[in-house]
Parts: C-alpha cells; structure tokens; sequence
C-alpha cells in the first residue's frame, strides 16, 4: 500500500512540498496502485480500453461543465492535460527544489483522477557531486547542472513517450504535435509551481535554460517573454507551441497563452488580470 513520501526518501521534501501548495495533487511514495479508482500509467500507454475509459471520464466532466459533448479529439486532449501536467511536476518539482532527478518509467507510477493522487516509486535517481543523497542506493552522480538537465529531459521523455504514442490516435495528432504538447506541460506546470513558492523567476530561468528549443524529442521551447504593459512594467508570457481545443466549447473563453490569441489581446487580458 502507497504511503506518503518520507523526509528519508531522495524526493519526498519535494513531493511533500508539491502536495503543499497544490490542494489538487497529492504524491505519494510506493509502487503503483490498480482499482478503485486507480490507474497504472503503464495500463494507460498499454491497454486502449483502459485508456478509452480514462477518457471518457473527461468526456463526461466536459459534459457537466460546459452543458456541451466534445468532439472525442478534445476529450482525450482534455485528458492528456490533466495526466500529464502533474506527471511531469514528479520529474521537474525534485529537480527545481532538490536538485534531484527521479526516473520514473511508466511502470512505476499510478494515478486517481477521481482524487487527484499519483503514486510514484522513485528506485534510480540523478544528483550533482556534493549531494548528501549521492551515498544513497540509487543515485547517479552526474558532472554538472547541465547535465542535470539532461536528465530532466531524459526521465521526461522516458515517461512521456510511451504515452503520447497511446494518445496520438485519440488526438488525431503526429509525433512533433504530441511532443509540442509535452513541451507545453513541462513548462506551464513549473511555471505555475514556482510563482505558487514565490519563486516564479527562477523557475522561469530554469525553465529557459532545460527547454531552450534545441532538444529533441522535445519541439520548441519554453519560451518565455515579456509584452509592454500600460503602466510601462513587463507583463511575463508565453505562447503554447500546442492548442488545447478548449476553445471549442467556449470560444471566448481561451487561456491567455492560447497560440490563437494575438498580443494586443493577451496584453489586455494579462493587464487587467
């Protein structure tokens, strides 16, 4: 049975601190969990009725919420974001805050969507020379931040690939798409978990410098910039290298890094926010 993650485990301040500021995730230590309500991200990459039932769980929210049925390819779009958005924060949290990079294949981690818990079995982990946890089982002492990054990416895409490739079909969307969408979560999330810490622009920073445009399976960048605001201050953004489709249930309710929202309009909703 999955336990909460321990202080004496490599990432558990990590996962801790990430259940602590996101009301909506709670992460805990252990292998992964099947049934009542449990998911393994294995079974999602591997098993397409359990992926198709997975989705219409979104299918039917999106239902509820926007009194509208969602063409199949927005419902698994919608699906995918909410997995992989957490997903990636089990990678990227540990690395922002510890300076530790957790392998997590998707045979080592579970997911409730009804309660918004994931389980995650951190065996093998990347750290920098001078690390305490470097003595631990485990751990892989890599030569320097760069190539911690490296491992970042690595461990994400270990985790990602095989799920993108069960989505793809459901998406309707090819290989530089999907990765375009990883690229998206990756960046988005910490974003958001940093400026949560009060750390938005370091995260920000690290995010600049782990998705600089250049690293393949990844397509595109972080790509964080700054438009003008009316007060002559900077107003910080980004534009999704991929569309969620939510415009297809409200039109005039997009996000504000929506890749269909032009500048004028992104700098008055960012203004007025």
């Amino acid at each position: 049975m999955a336990v909460p993650a321990p202080p004496s485990s490599p990432v558990g301040d990590s996962y801790a601190r990430l259940t602590a500021a996101l009301p909506g995730l709670r992460v805990e230590h252990g292998a992964p969990r099947h049934g009542d309500g449990w998911v393994g991200s294995a079974r999602l990459a591997g098993d397409g009725t359990a992926l198709r039932a997975t989705i219409a769980v979104d299918e039917a929210q999106a239902l509820r919420d926007y009194g509208r049925t969602p063409r199949p390819e927005v419902a698994a779009s919608f699906c995918l974001h909410r997995y992989a958005w957490h997903a990636c924060l089990l990678v990227t949290a540990p690395w922002f805050l510890q300076r530790r990079v957790p392998r997590l294949p998707v045979e080592h981690v579970s997911w409730h969507r009804g309660e918004g818990r994931m389980t995650a079995l951190v065996e093998e982990f990347a750290c920098l020379p001078g690390d305490p946890a470097a003595a631990l089982p485990g751990a892989r002492v890599v030569g320097d931040e760069e190539a911690l990054r490296t491992a970042v990416r690595a461990s994400l895409a270990e985790h990602l690939e095989p799920l993108l490739a069960a989505f793809g079909p459901h998406l309707r969307r090819r290989s530089r798409a999907l990765w375009g969408m990883a690229t998206d979560e990756v960046a988005e999330g910490l974003w958001y978990f940093g400026h949560l810490l009060g750390e938005e622009d370091r995260a920000v920073a690290e995010l600049g410098a782990l998705l600089p445009g250049s690293t393949p399976p990844f397509a595109g960048g972080a790509g964080f910039r700054s438009l003008p605001g009316p007060d002559g201050s900077g107003l910080r953004t980004r534009t999704r290298i991929g569309c969620c489709l939510f415009y297809t249930l409200r039109p005039a309710d997009t996000c504000v890094t929506c890749p269909r929202l032009c500048d004028a309009e992104r700098t008055a909703r960012l203004s007025a926010a």
